[in-house]
């Protein structure tokens, strides 16, 4: 049984959604009363009895997000870009982006790197060059670092490792700006933006500036990592950002002594959740140690063993993003 906005029409319903095994129902009215609410719960407990029921309310706010009238930065000899995001923390988006950006190189593209994300920038760790400065070509452009075929840049090159950022969004936004528009970049096919994590200020400004071909959105396959998620879905579409797809990381965990496999997160949820929102799902990546070893070393799989499974799932992606990007 499908369940549509006006499953319960006594209820003003804004939205209902299954993650896992929960059920989330989005009350457009706060003035509901608690009767009609309980009586929703019960309803569909009835029916899933084996899903917890979850009732938030949603204030309808008016905001202009349209980037129709706001100026795009000029970013030069690049050709297109792509964002690589998740709704929180902690799901592998870094060494997605890293690993992406090198899969997109391996597949014949020449590609360019931002680390954007200002709240832990691991760019420089994961592609070997922490602690080297940037430096400037001619007093007006920055050279990018060059690492395994690709160039990038990070907000990481502007402070020490262990020193943590504390900016509002006004100058966080401007820094990564500089690092965009102020680097000499070599006639890049496709940049890739490893973005903060969330659906804040800087993700916003981010959507508005910059003339995205796309956003990959990073998840593990548990229910509480596809909350941040969807939101981060439907934060880039209400933009007018388009998504390129959802990616699976960590998605399962293959025992080194015995081969078991184990979903530890989960499994499919990522897929699942795709394919309830309409959006494409890219691929899944596993949970696995030697991805982890790599980017710490600062030799992501991708460029050292690129003919592992691991590198092979990250260039089914890249493969499929191209496709999408054209």
């Amino acid at each position: 049984m499908a369940i549509t906005a006006d499953y319960y029409p006594e209820a003003n319903i804004k939205q209902i959604k299954i993650l896992g095994s929960r059920i989330i129902i989005e009350l457009q009215n706060l003035a509901e009363t608690p009767d009609i609410t309980a009586k929703l719960k019960q309803k569909l407990n009835d029916v899933y009895p084996e899903h917890k029921v979850s009732v938030i309310f949603v204030e309808e706010k008016k905001a202009n997000l349209s980037t129709d009238a706001i100026e795009k930065w000029q970013i030069d000899g690049v050709k297109k870009i792509i964002g690589v995001a998740s709704g929180k923390g902690g799901v592998g988006k870094s060494t997605t982006a890293v690993n992406l950006a090198l899969a997109l190189s391996n597949l014949g593209k020449k590609v360019a790197l931002v680390d954007a994300d200002i709240y832990g920038p691991s760019v420089p760790t994961m592609l070997g060059y922490e602690g080297e400065p940037l430096y400037s070509i001619d007093g007006k452009y920055f050279a990018p670092f060059e690492s395994y075929g690709i160039e990038s840049t990070s907000v990481g090159a502007l402070i020490d490792r262990d020193t943590p950022l504390i900016w509002r969004g006004a100058k966080a936004c401007g820094a990564i700006e500089q690092l965009m528009t102020e680097t000499q970049w070599n006639n890049i096919d496709v940049m890739v933006i490893d973005m903060p994590p969330g659906t804040g200020d800087i993700q916003i400004t981010l959507s508005q500036r910059v003339d995205f071909a796309g956003i990959v959105i990073v998840s593990t396959p548990q229910d509480i990592a596809l909350i941040d998620a969807v939101k981060g879905v439907n934060m880039f579409e209400k933009i007018g950002t388009p998504i390129l797809g959802i990616v699976e990381n960590m998605s399962y965990f293959i025992c080194p002594h015995c081969g078991e496999r184990s979903d530890i997160f989960g499994h499919n949820g990522a897929k699942e959740t795709a394919e309830r929102m309409g959006e494409v799902f890219l691929g899944e990546i596993p949970l696995e140690m030697a991805i982890r070893t790599a980017s710490d070393n600062g030799t992501p799989i991708v460029a050292v063993e690129p003919d592992s499974p691991h590198a092979k799932a990250y260039e089914e992606i890249a493969h499929k993003i191209i496709q999408r990007i054209g």
